[in-house]
């Protein structure tokens, strides 16, 4: 057996390896049905990192007001005042870096599928899935029963819950093999997330099904119901664990995305600082998490970015770690969801045991005891005797409190569909100010409608003419309609 040696390198993987086995080169330059599994798979899983993990790690922390755009530079206005549009090249990248991504992971499971190896097949169609969902909900319609196909130059953009169904039935199609008749090689280290751990991406394909079928229960209320009751019916086992890619250095190419996008190559340290929402939410709740987050100094009420009464150098800074690891679905969203999931769909039965459960997998993460928080007459303890409203509140803002610093898109999400955090009536500004709601940027460009979705890149409405009619940011995804 061949050692390989992995290294990430600007967000793709190198294959260090004797000259014997000739894969030294690009991958995307060999005929893709000749690319070896176990080189293709790491160079997908570590390009839907890189996309999901900065460009779009940073919309959602702006969004979802874990941080706010510094008064000292302008790197992120674009996104703090929602001005995103389609010429927006903030964006451009992450939606072709995605999709190029994607090639590789699709890729991997035509040529699992060819040979039977259900195992890759699981992986590269859980992937697949992880990272058409992002798309999906960011962009609403967009091309997937068509996209990365070599043979089609146009795909067609399918409607968002469309999407969602095809997702699901690809997910119980990869779910429905059986993986102890997986012909060929078993993934091992080239699997980035679990080393080839197959029970771990059956919990993990079980746990996308949960996340899509519960991003509906506003929209398709049964689909939701339908979906879930059945998963719990069968005790479907979830995430017990991280989906994440853990291996970051600390070394200029080799650290986690957002922190190598926006302190290492942006050689700015200070664009993202603390916002008032988030800062003010943990230090009302003398919350430990708010010194882990962020560094001294006050909040930034957001949006407040051409403020220059307020000296740069007494806002906070947000923390950022090179070796923070990159989490497609952490333990403790995993734990929310089957909480809410509880909630909806078993009488509430568990629902605190497992919300007390996330809770503390978010604050054990910052080396931090939250037990305290979470028991009775703690300030997160989950409101057993109150309504159904104020149970799935508790359960949704400690979501978002549990998804700085990378996914707040998640979060972001998550207050479209249910409305949780609040938003705040007042400026942040005024003393009737409720810590912990949202508040609509200062220099919002949308007249008081807080941004619902990203504007597809020119680069794409250009070149597909199967793309369609352009919808505004303001105009909600379906899910939320």
């Amino acid at each position: 057996m061949k050692k390989i040696i992995v290294l990430l390198i600007g967000f793709t993987l190198i294959f260090s390896c004797d000259d014997q086995l000739d894969i030294n080169r690009d991958p995307d330059f060999l005929s893709p049905d000749q690319l070896a599994l176990s080189v293709n798979l790491p160079t997908g899983i570590t390009g839907i990192a890189a996309a999901q993990g900065a460009t779009y790690a940073i919309i959602g922390g702006f969004w979802s007001q874990h941080w706010t755009q510094s008064n000292a530079a302008n790197q992120y206005r674009v996104i703090d005042s929602y001005d995103l549009n389609t010429t927006s090249t903030i964006q451009t990248g992450a939606w072709l870096d995605m999709y190029d991504a994607l090639l590789d992971i699709r890729n991997v499971k035509r040529n699992a599928e060819n040979q039977e190896n259900w195992n890759y097949f699981l992986i590269a169609t859980v992937m697949e899935t992880c990272a058409s969902q992002l798309l999906t909900d960011f962009y609403g319609d967009i091309p997937y029963s068509e996209a990365n196909d070599p043979e089609i130059f146009q795909p067609v953009f399918d409607p968002g819950d469309s999407v969602y169904d095809q997702m699901i039935a690809d997910l119980d199609e990869a779910l429905g093999k059986n993986l102890s008749a997986s012909q060929g090689n078993a993934p091992g280290i080239d699997d980035l997330v679990f080393g080839g751990d197959m029970s771990a991406w059956v919990k993990f394909a079980n746990t996308m099904k949960l996340k899509i079928f519960m991003r509906q229960t506003e929209a398709r209320p049964s689909v939701a119901q339908s979906g879930i009751s059945s998963m719990l019916s069968s005790n479907a086992q979830f995430l017990d664990e991280d989906a994440a890619i853990t291996q970051f250095k600390d070394q200029a190419n080799q650290s986690n995305p957002l922190y190598e996008s926006d302190r290492r190559q942006l050689n700015v340290q200070t664009n993202l600082r603390a916002s008032t929402t988030m800062y003010s939410f943990f230090e009302s709740n003398s919350d430990a998490r708010l010194s882990k987050y962020y560094g001294p100094g006050n909040p930034l009420d957001q949006g407040d970015f051409n403020n220059t009464d307020v000296a740069p150098a007494s806002i906070s800074v947000v923390n950022l770690s090179a070796t923070t690891p990159l989490y497609f679905i952490s333990h403790e969203e995993s734990l929310f969801l089957q909480a809410e999931a509880a909630l909806r769909y078993n009488n509430g039965t568990g629902a605190k045991a497992l919300y007390d459960a996330a809770v503390i997998e978010n604050f054990s993460k910052w080396s931090l005891d939250g037990s305290a928080h979470v028991a009775a007459s703690g300030v997160y303890e989950y409101p057993s005797g109150g309504t159904t409203a104020e149970q799935l509140e508790a359960i949704i803002v400690q979501k978002w409190a549990a998804s700085f610093p990378g996914n707040g898109f998640e979060s972001y999400f998550e207050w479209l569909r249910t409305g949780y955090p609040k938003t705040s009536n007042v400026a942040q500004s005024d003393a009737g100010y409720i810590p912990g709601e949202f508040a609509y940027s200062l220099e919002g460009s949308t007249g008081g409608v807080f941004p619902q979705r990203i504007e597809y890149p020119n680069t794409e409405l250009q070149r597909n003419g199967n793309a369609p009619t352009l919808l505004d940011i303001k105009t909600p995804i379906w899910w939320n309609q």
